[in-house]
C-alpha cells in the first residue's frame, strides 16, 4: 500500500511534465506502475515460516534430549549392577578364599607302616598276644598258663599328662602291617580282682612304633600321645574285634595323622569251672580294615584368573558406560546452547 501511494503520488508529481503530443510519457509511466505492482505483489511472510520451521527443530530437539535422558538413566543401571557384580565377586572370591573346601582321596597300600597299639591293662596279666592271618584266631588260653607270642612288646611307666600323681603303665604292641593277608594281632589278659567300678582295658593308637624306639625319652612321648590321640576301651567276657583305618591330613608344618576304628563285640562263652571264672577274661584283636590310607585337604575352589576376568569386564563396562554419559552430556550442553542462540536470535529479529 506504501508503495502504491508513493507510485501515484510521483505519477501526479511527473504528470505536468510528461504531456506531449503523442502522450508517450504518460504510457511509459503507467507501464512501468504496473511492473511496479506486478514486482511488488505481497510475499510470503517471513515470520510466519520460522514460526512454522521453529516447533518441528524444538519437537525433534526435545525428544533427542529425552531419549538421551533415558539412554543415560539405562547406563547408570548398568553401571549399578556392574559395581554390584564386582562386589559380589570379591565378596564370593574372598570366603572361598578363607573357607576352603575339604577334599577327601584314597590311597591304596600293599603295607602299611606298623602302627602302635598302646594298652593300659593295669592288674590285668597278658596271657597271649600273637600274630594271625585270614582271621583265623585259635581257642583261647587257660587263665592259669601263659602262652608264648611272637609281639613286639615295649613297657613304660610314666605320669599322666593331667594328673602328676598318677603314675601309669603302658605295653605298647607293634601293629600288623599286611593288609592282604588280613594280618591281625590277638591279645589275651586274665584279671583276677578289680578294684575299679567298671571292668575294662583301654588302648590307643599312634602312627609308627618305630618312633617310640627312636626316641630319646619314651616317657614324654607317651604322654604326648595321650594328649593327641582318642582313647577306646574293651570290656572284659568280651572279644572285641577293632579294624583299624589311617587318615592323614597335610597341613603347614606337618601332617597329621588319625586312626579311626569300626569294632563289634562278641560275648565269650564261659566253659571253665566255677572256681575259674573268678578271673575275668578279655579278648581283644586288631586288623585293618581295607587296604588304603585316607586322605583329606583342604582345597580353595576361588580360581583368581576367572574373579580377574569378570573384574576386567565389570570396570570395562564401567569405564565406556562413564564415557557415553559424559558424551552425552556434553551433546545436551551443546544442544542446549544452540537452542538458546536460536532463541537470542528470534528475539532480536522481533525487536
Amino acid at each position: 500500500m506504501l508503495r502504491r501511494e508513493t507510485s501515484r503520488s510521483y505519477q501526479e508529481f511527473i504528470g505536468d511534465d510528461c504531456s506531449g503530443p503523442h502522450g508517450t510519457c504518460g504510457n511509459n509511466d503507467a507501464s512501468e506502475v504496473e511492473h511496479d505492482e506486478a514486482s511488488c505483489d505481497p510475499l510470503p511472510d517471513e515470520d510466519i515460516v520460522d514460526s512454522n520451521l521453529i516447533p518441528i527443530t524444538f519437537n525433534k530437539a526435545c525428544l533427542k534430549n529425552v531419549f538421551t535422558v533415558i539412554l543415560v538413566l539405562i547406563y547408570l543401571l548398568l553401571s549399578s549392577v556392574a559395581a554390584f557384580l564386582a562386589y559380589q565377586t570379591i565378596s564370593d572370591f574372598m570366603e572361598k578364599l578363607n573357607h576352603p573346601v575339604m577334599s577327601v582321596s584314597y590311597k591304596e597300600v600293599e603295607e602299611f607302616t606298623p602302627p602302635g597299639i598302646v594298652l593300659y591293662p593295669g592288674k590285668a596279666q597278658l596271657l597271649s598276644c600273637m600274630h594271625h592271618y585270614h582271621d583265623n584266631i585259635p581257642p583261647p588260653v587257660s587263665s592259669g598258663s601263659r602262652a608264648e607270642g611272637d609281639c613286639i612288646i615295649e613297657e613304660i611307666v610314666y605320669y599322666g599328662p593331667y594328673s602328676n600323681q598318677t603314675q601309669k603303665r603302658a605295653m605298647v604292641v607293634k601293629g600288623p602291617t599286611d593288609v592282604r593277608n588280613r594280618e591281625l594281632i590277638f591279645l589275651q589278659f586274665s584279671r583276677n580282682e578289680t578294684e575299679e567300678d567298671f571292668s575294662a582295658i583301654s588302648y590307643m593308637f599312634f602312627a609308627e612304633f618305630s618312633d617310640l624306639l627312636e626316641s630319646t625319652d619314651k616317657a614324654a612321648f607317651m604322654m604326648d600321645c595321650e594328649r593327641n590321640y582318642s582313647m577306646w576301651t574293651f570290656s572284659g567276657g568280651f572279644r572285641t574285634w577293632v579294624k583299624m583305618s589311617l587318615i592323614k591330613t597335610p597341613g603347614r608344618g606337618s601332617e597329621s595323622v588319625e586312626f579311626r576304628q569300626e569294632s563289634s563285640v562278641v560275648k565269650y562263652i564261659d566253659k571253665r569251672a566255677p572256681q575259674e571264672q573268678a578271673n575275668e577274661l578279655f579278648f581283644a584283636v586288631f586288623q585293618w580294615r581295607d587296604p588304603f590310607i585316607q586322605q583329606v585337604k583342604d582345597i580353595v575352589t576361588a580360581n583368581p584368573w576367572n574373579s580377574i576376568a569378570i573384574l576386567c569386564g565389570v570396570f570395562m563396562a564401567l569405564f565406556k558406560a562413564a564415557d557415553f554419559a559424559k558424551l552425552s552430556i556434553k551433546w545436551m550442553i551443546k544442544i542446549r546452547k544452540r537452542h538458546l542462540r536460536a532463541k537470542l536470535r528470534e528475539m532480536d529479529q522481533i525487536s
